[in-house]
């Protein structure tokens, strides 16, 4: 049984979250993996506790779009 984590930024919406446990779930089961036995975990993770090419993401990325 598969587990796949995503790490997102917080305020990532439910809408794009749902899209993202279908997408991750359809390529494994293409993979032959069942989806029964596929479970994916979404981590919400604050962008200041998430650094981008040696900064926290709430700086580098201050305008960046969160779905």
């Amino acid at each position: 049984m598969p587990i796949v984590h995503v790490y997102v930024w917080k305020g990532f919406s439910k809408e794009a979250k749902k899209k993202v446990i279908e997408g991750m779930t359809k390529v494994l089961c293409e993979l032959g993996i069942p989806a029964q036995a596929v479970e994916v975990i979404i981590h919400d993770v604050p962008k200041e506790d998430w650094g981008v090419a040696g900064e926290c993401a709430s700086e580098r990325l201050k305008d960046a779009h969160i779905p």
